[in-house]
């Protein structure tokens, strides 16, 4: 089932600092998949804050963009909402499932699970703000003593969501112990609206199942997509038309790793590029020999050229081992 016009039904998890418009790129490049923005502060956006207004513009994309906010203040969201169509924005995600610390402390996030009459407030808002889809993405419940999910979900549904995520975590697992299908099939049950289904995707196989399993309409991929960008595509592929991919060669992988750090000095200047390329670098290595050895080698180094060389030497030995 294709949601709201998107080519695919699996989608790229947004992830503050890391799904940047240098990875959406790259991941775009491998095939199908819906991309999101990182999370947009809502306050930071109405003020147009350049670094927060850059993430939001999406205009030289492509393909489509879901733009994620974030707050708790509904005249901001407005505003931000109306920003971010203007910039772009293919439809919007509704962040009230994020359980940083510092985000809920705002009561943003989850810790808008809590506040059902303002998360409310919050989605009629938005929703009537823009013509553009509105989603929310929302977890489990707060801890396992409010588990409220299915109630959580009729209520975006009533408020005008246009689907709806769900992760099969409370706030206070964060990220910890297995993810609850369980409780993303009752979501599913409950409302008529397209439900995606996050928590616990590892592979193309895993993607199915979820489906399966759920019954739900799409799937998000997020900790498992870093360092392999063409995992959305690759689910994407094996959900409808039963193809599964050969992971890449070491040699492919290589050329992706340059194609990624190209794309941070393009976007970000090479000044930048090289400390934010760190985690995506060491990201890619995670299942190939001397992974360990090579990322502290990796993140010591200052030096552009230096980086490009390591990068080289290091995935050419992979290569050379391989075969």
């Amino acid at each position: 089932m294709k949601i709201l016009g998107f080519d695919s039904q699996v989608f790229l998890a947004p992830m503050a600092g890391i799904t940047d418009y240098p990875l959406r790129r790259l991941t775009a490049s491998f095939g199908s998949g819906i991309l999101v923005s990182e999370m947009v502060a809502v306050n930071a956006l109405q003020r147009k804050n350049p670094k927060t207004y850059r993430i939001a513009d999406v205009r030289s994309e492509p393909y489509p963009v879901v733009v994620q906010l974030v707050g708790n203040d509904v005249g901001l969201f407005v505003e931000a909402a109306k920003l971010a169509e203007e910039l772009g924005a293919y439809s919007l995600d509704i962040n009230m499932g994020c359980p940083v610390k510092k985000i809920v402390n705002n009561g943003s996030g989850s810790a808008l699970m809590k506040d059902m009459s303002k998360a409310a407030e919050i989605i009629q808002a938005v929703a009537k703000a823009t013509p553009l889809k509105v989603s929310v993405k929302f977890r489990k419940g707060w801890d396992n003593n409010s588990v409220n999910a299915v109630e959580f979900a009729r209520m975006c549904e009533e408020s005008g969501a246009a689907y709806i995520t769900v992760h099969g975590r409370t706030r206070s697992e964060f990220y910890a112990g297995k993810a609850d299908w369980d409780i993303i099939a009752a979501v599913k049950n409950a409302v008529k609206i397209p439900v995606v289904g996050n928590g616990d995707v590892t592979s193309p196989q895993k993607a199915k199942a979820l489906l399966e399993y759920t019954g739900a309409d799409g799937v998000m991929i997020g900790r498992a997509a870093l360092g392999a960008p063409w995992l959305i595509s690759a689910a994407h592929d094996y959900i409808n038309n039963g193809v599964l991919r050969d992971l890449p060669p070491v040699r492919q992988i290589k050329e992706t790793v340059l194609e990624h750090i190209r794309g941070l000095v393009d976007y970000y200047g090479k000044e930048l590029a090289l400390p934010l390329s760190r985690k995506y670098v060491c990201w890619y290595c995670k299942n190939l020999r001397d992974a360990k050895r090579f990322r502290e080698k990796y993140v010591k180094i200052n030096d552009f050229s230096e980086a490009l060389l390591t990068v080289n030497e290091y995935f050419d030995n992979c290569h050379e081992q391989e075969i």
